[in-house]
């Protein structure tokens, strides 16, 4: 079995870094799997390889998708089709926000003040969406550009918990706005599954303009749904095979239905 997290550790690797990585470009299915927020890595450029923070907090969701890479690498292979995915931490350049959204370059997530990005100027942004932020979205626009009639799906993973607020009860939410091609249909289908607490546009809302399902799906008319994970059914590489295994047929088999 393919160890999806010591693939994802590659990441870290200084001399083989690149702002993306791009799995299965040859495969030639429809679908095209994006992960925005994949890894933790702070390139050495950024305050040296470190935004200030402890490991732990590098460890948790503020810092990247817990276990939504490995959805994406087993997803798309068994939809035999390629994934994208990011190698930046979202707190270095948050790829899933359009280039004016306040929240591109976080200061402060969940509690946990972002020192490198404290004091960080227009400049140091500016430097930051030409060197991860924009390549990602190039590679992406690229990528689609492969396919005929591409779908994308993009995976993400959320907390069970942010700090001091109720815990989430939804396994899994799909996430759309006014593009409900597919999402709705798909919403209906997962809803069938008896042991999935199922969320419409939850643990967040829709889509926001100029984020990664915007400005590659939205904009061009392509069917799209972005999944929601609940991080902790993720951890291991297990369970992200398992998902895999689950969401790939669901997605093909509601796809057909929609006859899009």
């Amino acid at each position: 079995m393919t160890d999806y997290n010591d693939i994802q550790m590659t990441y870290h690797q200084p001399a083989t870094y690149h702002p993306f990585h791009i799995s299965g470009q040859d495969r030639p299915g429809r679908w095209v799997v994006t992960c925005d927020h994949a890894t933790n890595t702070v390139p050495v450029e950024v305050g040296g390889g470190d935004l200030g923070l402890p490991a732990e907090d590098m460890d948790r969701h503020i810092a990247y998708d817990v276990g939504a890479a490995g959805v994406t690498w087993a997803l798309a292979e068994r939809l035999n089709s390629p994934a994208i995915l990011s190698n930046f931490s979202r707190l270095v350049i948050d790829p899933n926000r359009g280039e004016d959204d306040p929240t591109l370059l976080m200061r402060l997530y969940d509690g946990t003040i972002i020192p490198a990005n404290r004091y960080a100027d227009e400049a140091e942004k500016e430097r930051r969406l030409n060197a991860y932020y924009r390549p990602y979205h190039e590679g992406l626009t690229n990528l689609i550009a492969t396919r005929t009639a591409p779908v994308i799906v993009s995976i993400h993973s959320f907390t069970p918990r942010l700090n001091g607020r109720p815990e989430r009860p939804w396994h899994v939410g799909l996430l759309y706005a006014d593009d409900t091609r597919l999402a709705l249909p798909l919403l209906d289908r997962l809803r069938h599954e008896s042991d999935l607490c199922v969320g419409a546009n939850e643990p967040y809302g829709g889509h926001l303009p100029g984020d990664s399902i915007d400005r590659h799906a939205i904009q061009h008319g392509h069917p799209n749904v972005l999944i929601e994970i609940r991080n902790d059914l993720i951890r291991t590489d297990a369970q992200q095979v398992a998902w895999a295994d689950r969401l790939a047929p669901i997605l093909s088999e509601t796809l057909i239905a929609t006859n899009l």
